[in-house]
């Protein structure tokens, strides 16, 4: 068949799998943390407050003051390519490349700030994706993460004429790749460390209480996840939750006030890392390695260790390439 002169080009069909974080301001600076911020707070499934008595809080007091503070932050563990965030997302997606065949093409982005859902989605339309898996990077799920960064692509996609299928990557807290994953970083970051700790401490993202109430399994699958990790590795963890904001009640015991409590109870030697995290951030670079550290050591701990999270490693993205691989059964094999 021959196609008019006019017609537009025809590319091949191809399937997309887009990876999805939180986000990152665009640089270490107070203006970009204050548009990244201005974006993440004014979110409805991560402040579930009314916004006509949200926003005046948000638009004064927080955006004033919090901008520069975390601007601080972020400088301390900014890289030369970028935030470590969006760097190890990109690491991610690099490793991916050619994991499911020469027909899927692999892609990032950021639930905030850049690269957005909404221009990766129309790039990937654009190069000929017309089946795409969302793959939230978040193995607990929780209404503020996972289904926000759905929410977002779904948005983008209501604005499509012609619209590509679309999966979503569940949550996979209790996977057993995950698991076995997250057991070969630690066991493998733990034995090159100077010391054997005496705890070894699961730090997860904290999440307002009510969220429990409310339906979010959050809890109870970071538990889960613990308990499962703990039986794996043969030893006990200790779990906390951190990055508390506001004055309402959060999940706990505490990140900060667990290391402090183990540190006055006699425990000397701490590692501490944070499974819910896919990508290394400022949350466990500045929030855990950093302050984590200074709270121990000022409670009487002799040796703390930040492990890292299970970013690019070889575990890591064997684990994303065996998840997705599942996730794209029935396409990849058509294809």
């Amino acid at each position: 068949m021959t196609l008019p002169p006019d017609h537009p080009a025809i590319v091949a069909p191809r399937i997309g799998v887009l990876l999805i974080n939180l986000g990152t301001p665009d640089a270490a600076d107070t203006r970009a943390v204050r548009r990244y911020l201005a974006e993440f707070l004014s979110d409805r499934r991560v402040v579930e407050l009314p916004r006509i008595a949200w926003q005046p809080i948000l638009r004064g007091i927080v955006l004033t003051t919090r901008p520069r503070k975390s601007a601080h932050a972020y400088a301390q563990v900014w890289r030369e390519d970028g935030s470590p965030l969006a760097a190890f997302t990109r690491l991610q997606a690099h490793g991916l490349q050619g994991a499911f065949g020469p027909g899927v093409v692999v892609d990032w982005a950021m639930r905030y700030g850049n690269p957005s859902i909404g221009d990766r989605l129309a790039a990937m339309k654009t190069a000929g994706c017309e089946r795409i898996l969302l793959a939230p990077l978040y193995p607990q799920y929780c209404a503020a993460t996972t289904a926000t960064a759905n929410d977002k692509a779904f948005a983008a996609l209501a604005g499509m004429r012609w619209q590509p299928a679309i999966r979503t990557l569940p949550p996979y807290h209790d996977d057993p790749l995950y698991i076995a994953a997250l057991r070969d970083r630690l066991q493998a970051e733990i034995a090159a460390l100077p010391f054997v700790p005496d705890a070894l401490v699961a730090s997860f993202h904290g999440m307002p209480r009510r969220t429990l109430a409310l339906g979010d399994p959050y809890h109870c699958h970071c538990q889960k996840t613990a308990r499962l990790l703990s039986l794996e590795m043969g030893r006990e963890l200790t779990v906390a939750f951190q990055s508390r904001f506001g004055p309402a009640k959060w999940l706990g015991p505490a990140t900060d006030e667990t290391l402090a409590r183990l540190a006055g109870e006699g425990t000397r030697r701490v590692a501490i890392f944070a499974p819910g995290f896919s990508a290394d951030c400022l949350e466990t670079l500045e929030e855990l390695s950093i302050r984590g550290r200074e709270t121990f050591l000022a409670a009487g701990g002799t040796d703390f260790a930040y492990l890292p999270c299970l970013n690019d490693s070889e575990p890591g993205i064997a684990m994303l390439r065996g998840i997705l691989s599942r996730e794209l059964a029935g396409w990849i094999d058509a294809a």
